[in-house]
């Protein structure tokens, strides 16, 4: 068998897995070849016996055990995966679920494609030549699936030039390529369960390799793939997609032009069953629901994860202010470039919409949804399961120094 690094950190995120644990831990420690020191990292959000099971079956694991237990599931499956990267303590970490969907024979097959390539992510792929998803349930999460993929290789090409599977929950990733991505302004922002794609898109690793492997069938329990946490992913996209402040520009522009929509359908019911009502008061109100609208879309997508500094009401309140004054302000501003530029009136028009609209998405951007410093976790009681290791030869060098 193919030997390890010198250390390497499982990362096992469980939702109410407890049917698993004793499988899974077992074929571990069949998998890790004697000598090696290793961890499994559990991270648990469990609500039945999980993380009892998970103390059972440690006392007969060969493999040591470290569990932590979150007492607030932020961040969905996600979160648990980088909270267990956060107490992971090996230059290598794989990832991998507790479903047996994922075949534990292939880890030390990861961390020595790893090692011969130099790539900082391999990824255990079921679209690669020799890759298999006959595990997925049925046609339509297949379909699910292959269209998930097919849509965040659209969005991100750059970011995962040579993956043929962004959707995969089974990886290795050096510590290295996290610890970029934690010096980071924004670090890591997990939201669901495709923590891959998270990691690819902005610890930028560098150099990417694959192993195909065949997706199993669940050994047990529930698929955690819902409906729900289907909306998660595409905010997720969204907020991954705007991370940089010229998508968001580009994204807050298309929503403010949507927002069209409602203005225009407002209009026209006031100005058809109310004849009476001026123009004037009849645009005022119906921009409200335009703002209405760009404001529901922007705050729960564009900007989700700068929400915690201020109210939704004061969010609300400050963005229509921000609105109504732009639409104040675009008319006086193009008389002015016509009055004193001598521009002519369409072309003064289109600079003074632009004018407005870029100090309008200033403002929301750098001021109302401004980044806060980045915050450190709460520490938590962490239960570490150590049982009495097989005697280890002398240790391998560590590859990475």
């Amino acid at each position: 068998m193919t030997a390890l690094p010198a250390h390497v950190s499982i990362v096992v995120p469980t939702f109410n897995e407890a049917d698993n644990i004793h499988e899974l831990l077992s074929r571990i420690s069949a998998a890790i070849p004697s000598g090696t020191r290793a961890e499994v990292v559990f991270a648990d959000d469990s609500t039945d016996r999980t993380c009892e099971v998970i103390e059972e079956a440690a006392a007969y694991s060969r493999v040591p055990v470290v569990l932590h237990h979150r007492p607030v599931p932020e961040g969905g499956l996600g979160g648990a995966v980088v909270e267990g990267i956060a107490r992971a303590s090996a230059p290598w970490i794989v990832v991998i679920d507790a479903d047996l969907q994922h075949p534990p024979e292939l880890i030390p097959e990861l961390i020595a494609r790893g090692e011969a390539t130099g790539a900082e992510l391999v990824v255990a792929s079921r679209y690669a030549a020799g890759g298999d998803r006959s595990g997925l349930d049925g046609g339509y999460r297949k379909l699910v699936s292959s269209t998930s993929t097919l849509v965040t290789k659209s969005l991100f090409p750059r970011a995962l030039n040579g993956l043929t599977d962004p959707m995969s929950g089974f990886f290795a990733i050096r510590r290295t390529a996290v610890d970029r991505a934690s010096t980071e302004d924004e670090g890591l922002q997990p939201l669901g369960y495709k923590i891959l794609l998270e990691l690819a898109v902005r610890c930028r690793p560098r150099g990417i390799a694959e192993v195909p492997y065949a997706f199993g069938e669940r050994h047990a329990g529930e698929s955690k793939s819902t409906a729900r946490e289907g909306m998660r992913f595409l905010r997720h996209l969204i907020t991954l997609r705007t991370a940089d402040p010229r998508a968001r520009a580009v994204v807050f522009g298309l929503i403010g032009l949507s927002g069209f929509v409602p203005n225009l359908a407002l209009l026209w019911l006031l100005t058809t069953w109310a004849p009476g009502l001026h123009y004037a008061p009849a645009e005022i109100i119906a921009n409200q629901a335009g703002l209405l609208w760009n404001f529901a879309l922007i705050d729960s997508f564009v900007y989700r994860n700068q929400r915690r500094h201020r109210r939704r009401g004061v969010r609300l309140l400050s963005f229509a202010a921000v609105g109504n004054i732009d639409l104040v302000a675009r008319i006086p501003l193009a008389a002015l470039l016509i009055g004193a530029g001598g521009m002519t009136a369409l072309p003064a028009t289109a600079l003074a919409m632009a004018i407005v609209f870029t100090a309008r998405f200033l403002v929301v951007d750098r001021w109302l949804y401004r980044r806060l410093q980045k915050r450190t976790p709460a520490t938590t009681p962490v239960t570490v399961t150590r049982p009495t290791p097989d005697p280890v030869p002398d240790p391998v060098p560590d590859p990475l120094g």
